[in-house]
């Protein structure tokens, strides 16, 4: 494997993809954790880009036993600039900054193999590299960061300024490659593998305790149910939750579905309960952090009403992980699932078999146990559902408003042939009322906004380019079909900056 040490930045959940896209198996770990460096034994170790300024009294810096560990090291950005200082460089503020796409020349290295000597890369540091160590030489330069790239041949450490995981950079994938191979990977991982090796880790672990799987119907939880029920057999309760913030008939689609799977599925009817929670609350963070606990809670309740259980199941991702907050990393939002959990769960353990696995892994895992493929593609949605689809307080009369006008979304996309091209798309309730005028009467109702985003990990997406003729469609058919609504608009917002959801 090949450990990625998180020192903040907000692209480290991209280094493990691009490593596993090698075959190699890849865990991102905080970087004060030298005892999980020391127990993993790596056969390498990148670290990361951040927001701290490697010169400051608490930066966060590597141990220099680190380096003495005899396994090569690539440093990206930040994790570049510290290994210089410690290693007895010199890092300084830059007075030019370079932020986005950025020329550079590289020169001979086993990093830079088969690399185009000019390139284009993505650049985002105020601070660079002004003296590299003993031993280093420079091998990579831009007109405004003359060590763009530096090397240890001897000792295979290896640093650049610029961030290879994003795709703007691009030979970015070659780099990545020509690390692997650097750290004599056989690159021999593959989804079968941790199959297998997962389900034989859940027998060893649960032995004969019970366990209750909280299943959604979607892609995640359906993984996790079937390696469960692989694993402990009569042993899985799995229940769904109808938080009444589902979209239009899902809740009578998924047990339609799942009441055909040998899982002991239980359907629970919450719709009421989850909305007096969240009577009144506007902020997005509340949001999550209610829905997630009143999911635990309704779970712990079902557990009783079936006996002790040992264990609660979850079909929590690694995206979920990181934009929860893993390390250094900052908390984009708290999912239900991760940071949204309350500080009491009334389980000896929850399961994760799936913490580590991006979403493309996970529909791979689906297939290798079976599963069809209308299920294994899914589209996701998320737990808190429709509830962070609607700007500000959630009401009945606003979930009814964006299930109508999703369903009607769907319906079209689906109906002109453009939903095999997507990752992901829905219909989410704005905060925003404006002036219209139906029937040559005045309104003051409230705006749509569709999104459809174009991505494979979920953790970057494009905004994709819908058909005019179809948004049209939609947003005839949703101001005349759905009451309340008299705007419908399109995001076209890329993520990063945005996220997919919209709370």
């Amino acid at each position: 494997m090949i450990l990625v040490l998180d020192f903040g930045g907000q692209y480290n959940q991209l280094i493990a993809r691009r490593v596993r896209e090698n075959n190699v198996y890849c865990e991102v770990h905080a970087a004060s954790d030298f005892d999980k460096v020391r127990e993993l034994k790596p056969e390498g170790i990148i670290l990361t880009g951040g927001p701290q300024s490697v010169y400051v009294d608490d930066a966060s810096l590597p141990p220099l036993e680190l380096f003495e560990l005899g396994v090569p090291i690539l440093g990206i950005c930040y994790g570049a600039q510290a290994m210089a200082k410690v290693l007895g460089g010199e890092v300084k503020s830059a007075s030019v900054s370079e932020y986005g796409k950025t020329e550079i020349e590289v020169s001979a290295s086993k990093l830079f193999a088969n690399v185009e000597k000019k390139s284009v890369a993505w650049m985002s540091h105020t601070d660079r590299i002004f003296t590299a160590p003993k031993d280093f030489v420079v091998t990579a330069s831009s007109s405004d960061c003359p060590i763009a790239a530096m090397e240890n041949p001897a000792k295979n450490f290896y640093a650049v300024q610029f961030h290879p995981e994003v795709v703007h950079t691009v030979e970015g994938t070659k780099i990545f490659s020509n690390f692997v191979d650097i750290c004599g990977c056989a690159r021999d991982w593959k989804m079968s593998s941790f199959v297998v090796d997962t389900i034989a880790k859940l027998k060893a672990k649960i032995g004969g305790g019970k366990v209750l799987c909280a299943l959604s119907g979607g892609v995640d939880s359906s993984v996790a149910a079937v390696l469960l029920s692989k694993a402990v057999g009569k042993n899985l309760t799995c229940v769904f939750v109808d938080h009444g913030l589902l979209r239009k008939n899902e809740a009578a689609e998924v047990a339609d579905v799942f009441g055909g799977f040998d899982l002991n599925f239980i359907k629970i009817d919450a719709g009421e309960r989850f909305l007096n929670k969240l009577r009144g609350v506007v902020e997005p963070e509340r949001k999550r952090k209610i829905i997630g606990e009143e999911f635990i809670r309704v779970f712990e309740e079902v557990s009783k009403k079936i006996g002790a259980v040992d264990y609660l199941v979850q079909g929590t991702i690694y995206p979920d992980v990181i934009e929860s907050g893993l390390g250094k990393s900052a908390v984009i939002k708290s999912h239900h699932n991760v940071g949204g959990l309350p500080d009491f769960v009334d389980f000896k353990e929850i399961v994760e078999p799936l913490r580590l696995l991006f979403k493309d892994e996970v529909r791979q895992a689906g297939r290798e146990l079976g599963l069809p493929e209308n299920l294994v593609n899914r589209q996701p949605f998320p737990g808190p559902g429709l509830g962070i689809r609607i700007i500000g307080e959630v009401t009945a009369d606003k979930v009814k408003i964006v299930q109508d006008a999703d369903a009607i979304y769907r319906e079209e996309i689906f109906k002109a042939g453009v939903d095999k091209n997507l990752a992901q798309y829905f219909a989410a309730l704005t905060n925003m009322r404006s002036v219209g005028v139906m029937g040559d009467g005045r309104t003051y109702d409230f705006a749509i906004a569709l999104r459809a985003v174009l991505t494979s990990d979920f953790m970057t997406a494009e905004s994709a380019q819908i058909p005019w003729d179809v948004l049209s469609r939609v947003a005839n058919r949703i101001v005349n079909e759905v009451k309340g609504v008299n705007r419908v608009l399109y995001d076209c917002t890329s993520k990063p900056p945005a996220t997919i959801e919209f709370e």
